[in-house]
């Protein structure tokens, strides 16, 4: 079996953004030799998260509204108990959660195998700072 493992190191300049790093994720596999198998994509950091959707740009902007909805950025302590430690990122936390920490692509014939629409992307909820997001192949 052959395996490769890269991280790859983002700083969005906003607190909240979408970035599409398939052609980057596809480099590495392609790197790697694999033929069939499967690649990880991990967001390292809890206030990230890599997902796969359509690079729609409406989608991406509903995702802020419904995010912004969801858990709404509020640095105080009084919404959120977590900011009492300090820190003022708590719907960051729970923007990772609902967005989720990893993907796992299929490879076939040396490429990733997609449905229809398919991209992989990096999402940013308290952003301005470099993460990593950990790219690990494995397979034949």
């Amino acid at each position: 079996m052959k395996s490769r493992t890269e991280y790859l190191t983002f700083q969005l300049p906003e607190r909240m953004g979408f970035l599409n790093i398939t052609d980057r994720v596809a480099g590495i596999v392609a790197a790697s030799g694999v033929q069939e198998g499967l690649v990880l994509v991990n967001a390292m950091h809890i206030t990230a998260s890599v997902f796969i959707n359509d690079d729609e740009p409406g989608l991406h902007a509903d995702y802020r509204r419904w995010l912004e909805h969801l858990a709404p950025f509020d640095s105080s302590p009084t919404r959120y108990a977590h900011n009492r430690t300090g820190e003022d990122n708590a719907d960051a936390h729970m923007k990772r959660q609902v967005m989720g920490r990893e993907v796992v692509v299929a490879i076939t014939a040396g490429r990733l195998d997609f449905g229809p629409w398919e991209q992989i992307f990096y999402g940013e909820f308290d952003g301005r700072r470099p993460k990593k997001v950990l790219v690990k192949v494995i397979g034949e």
